[in-house]
């Protein structure tokens, strides 16, 4: 498998984890704030992994992330 194919390997997993973690969401949508570290572990995907993952359905504004202990981002940066 040439680099091309390994990029599109590599996206299509995080897409999938992606899609695994906005059903997560889904599912326990009555908490308001859901950290990282529970749906790491109910999903069993690491941490730092779902972490690049997230930050690109933030930065689409699919999700709404928070910084930190549960505080909001600041709206001026």
């Amino acid at each position: 498998m040439g680099w091309m194919g390994r990029y599109a390997m590599i996206n299509f997993i995080k897409g999938r984890y992606a899609l695994r973690v906005m059903v997560d969401l889904d599912e326990h949508q009555a908490q308001e704030y859901i950290p990282l570290k529970k749906i790491a572990k109910r999903q069993q995907i690491s941490k730092k992994y779902l972490e690049s993952t997230l930050k690109v359905l933030v930065e689409h504004k699919l999700l709404a992330g928070l910084r930190g202990r549960g505080v909001p981002p600041d709206p001026g940066a």
